[in-house]
């Protein structure tokens, strides 16, 4: 936002891009952060209801089990965020999307508030799957959102401050939870459903800004409309050249209706972009990130500091991650999309094998391991938390845009759950540092630089890869005729 603001640009944009992330975005990191604290309360919870109810004292793995169920629900419902966002955003278009998916979130908060009083723990598994589909929509949404009313040269600043406002959340909700706050026995219900907040917020303030310009333009065919919301996030008149951008897509696209996520696996044309979108979203959960966050609770207590300052030092690596961001929002209309999402995994990589060497050792082991956790974590800020979400915005059109999102939310949440899943099963984090190496190299191999280029001229770099084999084919052609 700092960067946007120095660019000159109208405060609508840096309004709108606030007021989305807050009920967007913010969300997921913020519910992710919110269970930490409450675990001991939510399982006795749990227990007494169990006795209450039929008199059954659960065992360490059956409340082990429900947890597991409670804490998954949240990928679950992301899961299926994913899948409707993108016939959401079609239907509603951007900004309504945004404004409906407050009925998913209000509708887990009041579960989350009313679950105590009516002694059931099933409120919670749906409160927190109901939350889940809040995040899952926002965290594909949003990025499109601002990705289409951005202008070209800062389109990667506009679209990256979802991961800025990601980890932002994911701050907001280690400090609520603190045990002065909300992060004490009598509180957990109100640090659940503390989340309406910024619903709240979102549906006082979203409605003022205008929709996405391309959605309006392309989708909705409403050109007047389309230079209204431009002049409004522009602060000034519309550029002659931008304008021919988005019309030069519409043309394009003209007579096409929006493309379902099955249809992009057939169309050759976007088969090296699929694939690419693919393999960065799956690479965003597959390399341990998540679960980093999960183990530095266990670090710090090997490391000797008091159970009662763990809370707080937890706090560093949420600050690690947001100010990781915000220096890629700095960074990235300079260094570029490929060269932050590259050097982010290759870092990764060094410090995942150093993690693992740090486990083996007993001695320096805890001190060893909490600059690994710090440092692995600014490496993901830097590079692969933010760029990742822009790039279905720039490699694909308007009318596969929303399938890709699909496809690439789908896989994020599907990858988080399996990665929820094993982690507790893997005993070193050399899977994690093989994933972010392959990645690093994918991206060499096949990436193009997007960085202040249009739609056209991204399209004819993937050709190259998407139709290989028949240009040469076609040249081997042209050789045997030349020959006769």
């Amino acid at each position: 936002l700092v960067y946007l603001s120095t660019q000159g640009h109208a405060y609508t944009l840096v309004l709108m891009v606030t007021s989305t992330a807050i009920g967007g975005t913010l969300q997921y990191g913020f519910n992710l952060a919110i269970m930490n604290a409450p675990t001991v309360f939510i399982q006795n919870f749990v227990n007494e209801t169990f006795l209450e109810r039929w008199g059954i004292q659960l065992g360490v793995y059956e409340l082990t089990l429900i947890w597991t169920f409670i804490v998954s629900s949240f990928s679950l419902g992301g899961f299926i965020g994913a899948l409707i966002a993108g016939p959401m955003s079609v239907r509603f278009g951007r900004k309504k999307t945004m404004l409906l998916n407050n009925v998913f979130l209000l509708s887990s908060s009041l579960l989350a508030l009313l679950s105590r009083t009516a002694k059931s723990f099933e409120m919670i598994i749906i409160s927190r799957f109901l939350v889940g589909i809040n995040a899952g929509i926002s965290m594909n949404v949003q990025p499109m959102y601002f990705g289409e009313s951005a202008p070209k040269h800062l389109r990667g600043a506009v679209s990256l401050s979802s991961a800025v406002f990601t980890s932002f959340g994911l701050v907001l909700g280690q400090v609520v939870s603190l045990k002065e706050l909300l992060g004490s026995e009598p509180c957990w219900q109100y640090l659940l459903a503390s989340n309406a907040i910024p619903g709240f917020i979102q549906l006082l303030t979203l409605p003022w800004f205008p929709e996405s310009p391309r959605y309006l333009l392309i989708d909705c065919g409403d050109k007047e409309a389309c230079l209204m919301a431009l002049q409004r996030l522009r602060g000034c008149e519309v550029q002659r050249e931008e304008l021919d951008e988005i019309l030069q897509e519409q043309n394009e696209t003209k007579g096409e209706r929006a493309k379902q996520p099955w249809e992009l696996f057939t169309d050759r044309s976007v088969r090296w972009q699929l694939i690419t979108v693919a393999v960065l979203s799956s690479a965003m959960q597959l390399c341990g990130n998540d679960s980093i966050y999960f183990y530095a609770s266990y670090v710090f207590q090997e490391a000797g500091i008091s159970a009662g300052q763990i809370q707080y030092m937890a706090i560093g690596t949420g600050m690690c991650e947001f100010t990781a961001c915000i220096l890629c929002n700095l960074l990235i209309e300079r260094l570029g999309r490929r060269l932050m999402l590259m050097g982010g995994y290759v870092l990764m990589t060094g410090w995942a094998i150093v993690f693992t060497v740090a486990l083996s050792l007993e001695v320096w082991m805890p001190y060893l391991s909490m600059t690994c956790i710090f440092t692995y974590i600014l490496s993901f800020g830097m590079g692969p938390a933010g760029v990742t979400g822009i790039l279905p915005t720039e490699i694909f059109n308007q009318t596969s845009r929303p399938a890709a999102y699909m496809t690439a939310g789908s896989l994020m949440w599907l990858n988080l759950f399996i990665i929820g899943m094993i982690f507790p099963f893997l005993y070193c984090f050399v899977p994690f540092g093989a994933v972010c190496l392959l990645t690093a190299l994918y991206i060499q191999m096949v990436l193009p630089e997007t960085k202040g280029k249009t739609l056209s001229m991204i399209t004819k770099e993937f050709y190259r890869l998407n139709y290989r084999g028949q240009r040469a084919l076609v040249h081997s052609k042209h050789v045997i005729l030349s020959g006769i």
